[in-house]
């Protein structure tokens, strides 16, 4: 994992079961995101997905909360370090957009470093009248 301690924001790489265009409509927000369809990975199983996204500096986001829940604990308990870990169930592309621009926009690089989130903490809250 790159030691980048300047870095603000998230770096995203998005799992294969993410929109394909979700990492695109993120870069035109000006974040820096890729998909492991852009990086030719679809074939990798949870764990290559996750140490690909740490060895580039990328949280990785994926709707597969059933596998990488228990991943990320596997990971937490042997000490080995990722750049994060986003879940989302599934919404259309621009609900997942919307969440996960609040996201970047809200949490650091480092606040999500060996971390994980779930998406459904980014819903716009509705307020009551």
């Amino acid at each position: 994992m790159p030691d980048d301690d300047e870095t603000l924001f998230v770096a995203l790489y998005t799992d294969t079961d993410v929109h394909g265009k979700l990492a695109v409509k993120i870069r035109e927000k000006g974040f820096d995101a890729g998909s492991a369809y852009e990086k030719h990975n679809d074939g990798l199983n949870d764990d290559q997905q996750l140490e690909y996204a740490a060895l580039h500096g990328r949280a990785l986001l994926t709707h597969n909360t059933k596998h990488f829940e228990p991943l990320y604990r596997q990971w937490w308990e042997a000490g080995k370090h990722h750049s994060g870990v986003v879940v989302s169930q599934k919404f259309g592309l621009g609900e997942m957009l919307k969440r996960t621009l609040r996201l970047l926009n809200h949490v650091t690089a480092d606040e999500m470093r060996d971390n994980l989130k779930n998406l459904a903490e980014f819903a716009e809250r509705r307020t009551r009248h």
